[in-house]
């Protein structure tokens, strides 16, 4: 998913990484871009409605339809036959607005629907251009709805090559800063300086700078797919300790309700007071501080049910998702490849469909036409044309269906604890 203000070249990133035009492309130096754009791989060109998505039994986009209509009118597919988009699924988003055009109401929540995306996507681009560094209201919002998503964003410094060395130096440190007093992760952002479109570079002063910057940014684009497995478990691992908390929290809250009178005082009581019942929680389960949700959130949220209506908490139930991270959990990674695997039992876990298990076949950018150097041709950032098939070549096509069958299996019963846990 790309997020960034308008005109810092989020369209012309992606058309740079297809290597040609995509249906519904609007670019220009005013905001083009007025939608969210889903980029899939199909046998013809063509732009799918977003009601039509909502509802599509192949796509993960039924989700969205709580947004309203409203939101669906803005947000359209983009289908075009791409070796990319066979691995990957890109998300264009609307450029972020400032000054006056913030108060421009869209007719959806903007942030609700970035929170939504970033929950879902492997990766997260955000967009800077080297000539504007101030970060919007809207534009912080959006990176506030990110929280909890660090490790999946990636920065870059777009249009970098129409300032000298000397100012890019400063810009760059005006980023960093900048992110700093936005972003909350204590690590600093991985900041990609470049100029990510397909023309000649303007200044040729960092063109090795560039060049080395771009083969690191399209390398860390091109392992997504290896790593969409490990981080299904990883993003599984992280719920099954929210809703273990979020079950504890359940369990604490009908435990202190009266059996008859003043249950209504009661519950305003435990709202009001709910950093303390988070506090003993914590202390008297032992859980992490991470794994608890945002208090102002939940309150919110408490207000609007009854905990008379909660389910009392059932150690059994506790005892099977202690069971997914202690033992299903790691049988699930004994299935996905490692370094420690003969090359037999990597042609077992990837279903026989690996050709060479020591290879690592990971597409770097051989576009150096762009960087003042011989190119070696081809319409892509990788030198490939479209019609080859090793463009956007992964060893690691698919792991094995058992594998990944297990995987929604846990999912779908974890919900359904949650359902169980909250409803009557």
């Amino acid at each position: 998913m790309l997020v960034g203000q308008y005109s810092v070249g989020k369209t012309s990133f992606i058309r740079y990484l297809l290597g040609r035009d995509f249906p519904g492309q609007r670019i220009g130096p005013e905001p083009t871009t007025d939608r969210f754009t889903v980029l899939l791989n199909g046998p013809e060109e063509r732009t799918i409605p977003g009601n039509a998505l909502s509802v599509h039994p192949d796509l993960p986009f039924r989700g969205l339809e709580r947004f309203g209509v409203s939101f669906l009118s803005r947000f359209e597919g983009s289908q075009l036959p791409s070796s990319v988009l066979k691995s990957i699924t890109l998300i264009d988003t609307p450029g972020i607005l400032s000054g006056e055009k913030q108060r421009t109401n869209r007719g959806y929540d903007f942030t609700r629907v970035v929170s939504w995306f970033a929950e879902r996507a492997d990766l997260i681009i955000l967009l800077f251009d080297a000539h504007k560094l101030d970060i919007s209201d809207e534009l912080k919002g959006a990176i506030d709805a990110l929280k909890g998503h660090e490790d999946k964003i990636r920065c870059i410094l777009n249009k970098a090559d129409q300032i000298d060395r000397q100012q890019l130096m400063r810009v760059y440190g005006a980023l960093l800063w900048s992110l700093g007093k936005t972003m909350s992760s204590p690590e600093v952002a991985r900041v990609y300086v470049g100029s990510f479109w397909e023309e000649n570079l303007k200044n040729m002063d960092n063109a090795d700078l560039f060049e080395m910057e771009e083969k690191d940014l399209m390398k860390d684009l091109a392992i997504l797919p290896r790593q969409s497995a490990v981080r299904k478990i990883n993003e599984l691992v992280k719920r099954i300790r929210k809703v273990k908390t979020l079950s504890y929290i359940i369990g604490y809250l009908k435990s202190q309700m009266p059996n008859l009178m003043g249950k209504e005082k009661k519950q305003q009581k435990l709202i009001s007071d709910l950093p303390n019942v988070f506090r003993i929680i914590m202390k008297k389960y032992n859980l992490s501080p991470g794994d608890f949700p945002d208090i102002a959130t939940f309150a919110d949220k408490l207000k609007d049910t009854k905990f008379t209506e909660f389910h009392t908490l059932k150690e059994e139930q506790i005892g099977l998702l202690d069971k997914c991270l202690t033992s299903d959990i790691p049988k699930l990674m004994e299935d996905l490849p490692s370094e420690r695997d003969t090359p037999e039992i990597l042609r077992q876990k990837m279903g026989g469909n690996m050709s060479n298990p020591d290879s690592t076949n990971v597409p770097l950018p051989t576009r150096s036409e762009k960087f003042g150097k011989q190119d070696s041709g081809g319409a892509n950032p990788f030198g490939f044309s479209e019609t080859e098939d090793n463009y956007w070549y992964v060893s690691y096509r698919r792991l094995r269906f058992d594998t990944l069958h297990y995987l929604c299996t846990l999912q779908y019963s974890i919900y359904t604890f949650v359902i169980s846990m909250v409803l009557v």
